[in-house]
């Protein structure tokens, strides 16, 4: 059906930048809103952003300012550009893709994002 696979996480220092991607394969079609959530050791999975098949983009109020998602229709992509990051910001972050009319996501792999000197 939809695949999507996450990639860009890694080690970086506190006020350091990553950007990450997740690329949608398969029947895109069936793919509506994206977005990002992230997974802390101890905390359940928070929603940090999404982004429309228009563009239109919110975001958790953690990250406003320092964490930006776009989406490029034409790639089936969509990136998190990750800035000022905080050792707060360490998480396992994972793109999501809302089905078409149903209350229900494709979720990636997830990929580890570590804030640390």
């Amino acid at each position: 059906q939809v695949q999507l696979v996450e990639s860009g996480g890694g080690l970086v220092r506190p006020g350091g930048s990553l950007r990450l991607s997740c690329a949608a394969s398969g029947n895109i079609f069936e793919i509506d809103a994206m977005g990002w959530f992230r997974q802390a050791p101890g905390n359940q999975r928070e929603l940090v952003a999404t982004v429309t098949r228009g563009g239109i983009t919110n975001y958790a109020d953690s990250v406003k300012g320092r964490l930006t998602t776009s989406r490029d229709n034409a790639k089936n992509t969509v990136y998190l550009q990750m800035n000022s990051l905080k050792p707060e910001d360490t998480a396992v972050y994972y793109c999501t893709g809302r089905r078409v009319g149903v209350p229900d996501d494709y979720w990636g792999q997830g990929t580890q994002v570590t804030v640390s000197s």
